[in-house]
Parts: structure tokens; C-alpha cells; sequence
């Protein structure tokens, strides 16, 4: 196990997605966003493969996300709001179907954004839990709700299937290295609200410019 797993801790996801939320709450700082995003890819990769068809993705987009703020435009990338912005108005986005732009930070943030509803639903699902709920069912259910929409057949299968194998919820708890059960759950419930308040200030922002269906 490497020492970034080793260390994984529930409050750095806690402390990075707190930091996202600037203006008044009303905008998202993508760097702080990659950080949250970071914590949740060692958070699933602590548990083993199981994720992997989830994380691997994951750490591609935010690679991408990584090279757009150290490039010569990484200043329009600050925020949620200027990459839309930006995006947009120099017709950086493929809209109606996959073009030029495939790599676009609109679609890598997309493709993040519907990772992370899937994550806050099992999460929150896991905080609300009680000790012989099934952390199988739990996960299930979650992506059911949101990733699987957006999945072809065949990844739902392999997920469903893949989920049998998750650990008991304890287990999950340990993981997260924050202490007892009640430090965890009480973690969870702090860290929950800025996760959600991140994904609904997302989701409102793509909705308003239509972009919840890039290709």
C-alpha cells in the first residue's frame, strides 16, 4: 500500500470541498475541486479494485482538468463559472456531438460531476446506515440513481456485480481513518452539506447553459 492510500482521510475531502465554495457560496474553485476529488479517488482505491472502473477515469479527468489550470489559459479555469464562460464563448465545447474538443473542461468536469452524485448518494447512504446494512445494497442503490444513467449495459453489469464484493461497513469506516464510528458518521455529517452545496452550484451552472448532455 502507498503512503497517499496509507494516509487517505475523510477530512481532507472534508477540508478540500469546504475550500471549493467562494463568491458568496455561489461559485466553484476548480483546484480545490480536484483536491475533494483526489481524496475520494485514494478513499476508493483503499478499498481495493473495486472502484477502479469509477477511479481510473476519475484520475484521467482530473489530470486534464490539472494541465488546463497550468496552461496558457489556466487563469479561465479558476473557477466553474469563468471555464463555462470561456468555454463558450470560444466555442471550445462540443455540444451536439463529439468534435474537436473531446477534452473539453466542460465535459471533464461533466463526467466528474455525475462520479461525485453517485459518491455523496453512497456516502450520505453509508452515514444513515446501520451496522448489518448492506454496504453492497447501499452502493447499488446509489448508482442506480445516478451513474448507472449515463453507463452502457455492460460497465452496469460489471458495477453491480463488482459492488457484491464491498466490504462490510465497518470497514468502510476504518478507511477513512477519522477514529470511531460516531467520529465517522459525525464527519460524514459535515462533510456531506459542502459536497452536496458543491453539486447542486455545479449542477445549477451546467443546467442554466445546457450542458447537463455533452456528448
Amino acid at each position: 500500500m502507498s503512503t497517499t492510500e496509507e494516509k487517505f482521510s475523510l477530512r481532507e475531502v472534508l477540508v478540500s470541498f469546504k475550500s471549493c465554495l467562494v463568491d458568496d457560496d455561489q461559485d466553484v474553485l476548480v483546484e480545490h475541486y480536484l483536491d475533494g476529488w483526489k481524496g475520494l479517488v485514494r478513499f476508493m482505491n483503499s478499498l481495493g479494485t473495486i472502484f477502479s472502473f469509477v477511479s481510473k477515469d476519475a484520475v484521467n479527468k482530473i489530470q486534464i482538468m490539472e494541465n488546463y489550470l497550468k496552461g496558457e489559459h489556466g487563469e479561465r479555469y479558476r473557477t466553474l463559472q469563468s471555464m463555462v464562460e470561456y468555454e463558450l464563448s470560444s466555442n471550445l465545447v462540443d455540444l451536439t456531438k463529439r468534435g474537436s474538443h473531446p477534452e473539453s473542461g466542460c465535459r471533464t468536469i461533466l463526467r466528474l460531476h455525475r462520479a461525485l452524485r453517485w459518491l455523496q448518494l453512497f456516502l450520505e447512504k453509508l452515514r444513515t446506515s446501520t451496522e448489518d446494512s448492506k454496504t453492497s445494497t447501499l452502493c447499488t442503490e446509489a448508482y442506480n440513481a445516478s451513474l448507472a444513467n449515463h453507463h452502457p449495459w455492460i460497465i452496469r453489469k460489471t458495477a453491480t456485480v463488482a459492488f457484491l464484493a464491498l466490504p462490510v461497513r465497518n470497514t468502510f469506516f476504518e478507511v477513512m481513518n477519522v477514529g470511531t464510528t460516531e467520529d465517522v458518521v459525525d464527519m460524514l455529517g459535515e462533510a456531506m452539506p459542502y459536497v452536496s452545496n458543491v453539486y447542486d452550484l455545479t449542477q445549477e451552472l451546467y443546467s442554466q447553459h445546457n450542458l447537463l448532455d455533452l456528448p
